[in-house]
């Protein structure tokens, strides 16, 4: 695949829209300084980080999050998550 083919597939995956069954990971520019992370820990959890993460359900701009960990959900805003790519 070309540079520009492959710039162009990864602009394409970064459009797709978050929906239930989505694997994700958290942004952590776009969380931090956010009211989300002011409620909760300084240090955030490596998972949340290197994902995956499932979508549970959407609600206006919030995405329940389960991560394959036995942690509780947790709902960010959809803003925050990025799509899951395995490595």
């Amino acid at each position: 695949m070309a540079p520009a083919s492959a710039a162009a597939a990864a602009s394409a995956d970064a459009s797709k829209p978050l929906r239930k069954g989505t694997l994700v990971k958290l942004d952590q520019q776009a969380y931090a300084g956010s009211l989300e992370a002011a409620a909760s820990d300084a240090q955030l959890p490596d998972y949340v980080l290197e994902g995956p993460g499932e979508i549970l359900t959407i609600r206006d701009t919030y995405a329940q999050v389960r991560w394959k960990r036995p942690v509780p959900d947790v709902w960010l805003r959809l803003d925050q998550l990025l799509p899951y790519e395995a490595s």
